[in-house]
């Protein structure tokens, strides 16, 4: 696959018309409460308008199932990237057509504007053809910065590419491919994934592909309780997807010098932080107690091979780590990792969330943007909007 980037296509003077996933949290009065996603194109941004170019920006935000929900309008973003950029941004409600493409054309070069959300179409998700084709009429050059979204196939990031003439990604996008490709096309071995999170189903097809490439395979979380059932142990009352039991114990027998199960578990009665809690071995855990994160030995074990690896990729917090009592886990592996000198990528949203609050995401190589599209990469699957700039 040849995707081209938006430093490779010549943008000066053009209509540069770019998706972007400013799908951001709003309180109950429409204050935006975390900008990262805004902050995270701004290289982009800058770019097209350095390159004198009018950047025409689509985004959607939450599900509005194709109708006009003023709760979720993206005006609060075009305020709130007009002080990022220091720059006014045009927030253009007019309807996507002749109103938008005149707002548009009314505009001077090196000037920005932000479309209304885009999933107030009812044609957005459903990738109609005709509506590619009206966005595409809007500019000339199409960029597609929104990683996030890339696992979704919808008009404003799959057939609006075959109206237009130059494609290409942005600089958000650019680093995503680049990075995964680094991590796990050509990795620089041993290469280690670590998987966790709750449930072996959301991560099944994830698993299967892993096992493929990697050199080894550490399991967390309580998804891993399904894998020690599989080993015959008794898990107490802990997270448990009995229909998995057979594929779990068929994914360890084919893969038994790769995954790294926790040789400890801290175990409590309830899930809550102040459940009295205690440690013990993996295939001891009491009838009466969960699992809720893994124990010292196992963050020792863990982290005497993460200091060994080359390249490590991380998707899911190996416990309860929205718990305080069981962050420990998810925090000491994300210190390991940091001091590992290892090329790091993690992806997912718990484990970005994880990061965050470890104060450790600077010292990692790259932390993905996309929770949904990241996983499918994992699966080996090419996501469509990717496939799309392949022109």
């Amino acid at each position: 696959m040849t995707v081209k980037y938006i430093d490779q296509i010549e943008l000066k003077n053009k209509t540069v018309l770019c998706r972007v996933d400013y799908n951001v949290p709003y309180d109950k009065n429409m204050n935006i409460t975390d900008d990262t996603r805004i902050k995270a194109t701004l290289k982009t941004i800058k770019y097209c308008m350095d390159n004198n170019a009018k950047v025409i920006l689509i985004s959607h935000l939450g599900r509005p199932k194709g109708k006009i929900v003023p709760e979720m309008s993206l005006e609060p973003v075009a305020e709130r990237l007009s002080s990022l950029i220091k720059k006014e941004v045009v927030f253009i409600k007019d309807k996507i057509g002749k109103e938008a493409k005149n707002a548009i054309d009314n505009m001077s070069p090196g000037n920005i504007a932000l479309l209304e959300n885009i999933r107030f179409y009812p044609e957005e998700e459903k990738n109609d053809e005709e509506f590619g084709r009206q966005l595409a009429g809007l500019g000339d050059v199409y960029v597609n910065d929104a990683f996030a979204t890339a696992h979704r196939g919808h008009a404003s990031n799959e057939s609006i590419t075959r109206y237009i003439k130059e494609c290409s990604a942005g600089f958000l996008m650019k680093n995503e491919i680049e990075y995964f490709k680094k991590a796990m096309s050509n990795p620089e071995r041993p290469l280690l994934a670590i998987i966790g999170g709750a449930k072996v189903s959301s991560k099944l097809e994830v698993l299967k592909n892993l096992t493929k490439n990697v050199d080894h395979l550490i399991i967390g979380g309580g998804m891993v309780f399904t894998f020690l059932k599989a080993k015959g142990l008794n898990v107490g009352n802990s997270l448990l997807e009995e229909n998995l039991i057979e594929t779990a114990k068929d994914i360890l027998e084919k893969n038994k010098e790769k995954i790294i199960l926790p040789i400890d578990i801290i175990v409590a009665e309830k899930f809550e932080n102040n459940s009295p809690a205690q440690i013990v071995d993996a295939d001891k855990i009491p009838d009466n107690t969960m699992g809720l994160d893994i124990g010292p030995e196992s963050v020792k074990e863990f982290g005497n091979l993460i200091k060994t690896m080359k390249t490590i990729v991380w998707n899911g917090p190996m416990g309860a780590f929205e718990m305080p009592s069981f962050a420990n886990g998810t925090n000491m592996i994300a210190k390991a990792i940091a001091e590992s000198g290892s090329l790091s990528v993690i992806g997912g949203g718990d484990s970005v969330t994880a990061i965050n609050s470890s104060g450790l995401a600077d010292k990692m190589s790259y932390i993905s943007t996309g929770g949904g599209a990241f996983l499918e990469m994992l699966e080996g699957k090419t996501l469509p909007a990717i496939a799309a700039l392949d022109k």
